[in-house]
């Protein structure tokens, strides 16, 4: 089995590129892990209304820095892929950041519009309410609702396939890539 020449590069994504992936990576978790414990909550309580709150603020705030995100990613040039890696890889590498940026943004935009159908107001924080999309319609809640719950499932994989790949590059190939997305370490 022929193994990558391990390239040992010392560039690293910018401090803010840093920042924003983390902050997102950490806020998603968290949506989801809250997603998952607030739906399995039986009936209409304090504390499952407190969690559906908190989970659009966590959505919201994603998506918000999604968006900066994205906007830093096309006006910053990400540090180069290793060149032991094959094409193949660079490909997979590409297709998989495209998606996980595409969930990033489509998730929270679900999860707001299937809120806004079942006629649910997002007030951000508990302070800023924010605009309507959809007027209240609850058949078109529920196809939202399932949207939404299937993208999530869908990121599931897309973050296990980008854990399983810096796994493989870091341990197998040992090309590094970890330390560049590290705010510290060389």
């Amino acid at each position: 089995m022929k193994h990558s020449i391990p390239t040992h590069t010392t560039a690293k994504y910018t401090n803010t590129a840093m920042a924003l992936h983390w902050a997102v990576a950490a806020l998603m978790v968290w949506g989801f892990a809250l997603g998952w414990i607030m739906t399995e909550i039986h009936g209409i309580t304090p504390t499952k209304l407190r969690y559906f709150s908190w989970h659009k603020w966590i959505g919201v705030t994603v998506l918000v820095l999604a968006l900066a995100r994205l906007l830093w990613r096309v006006t910053h040039q990400p540090p180069d892929l290793p060149d032991g890696m094959h094409g193949w890889e660079k490909l997979a590498a590409h297709a998989g950041h495209a998606l996980l940026y595409v969930l990033m943004l489509a998730i929270p935009v679900s999860g707001y519009f299937y809120t806004s159908a079942a006629g649910v107001p997002v007030v951000y924080l508990g302070v800023v309410p924010l605009p309507t999309i959809i007027d209240a319609d609850p058949a078109l809640a529920k196809l939202l609702k399932t949207i939404h719950i299937w993208l999530n499932y869908g990121l599931l994989g897309a973050v296990a396939g980008h854990l399983l790949a810096v796994v493989k590059h870091q341990l197998f190939d040992r090309q590094r890539l970890l330390q560049r997305m590290l705010p510290f370490g060389r």
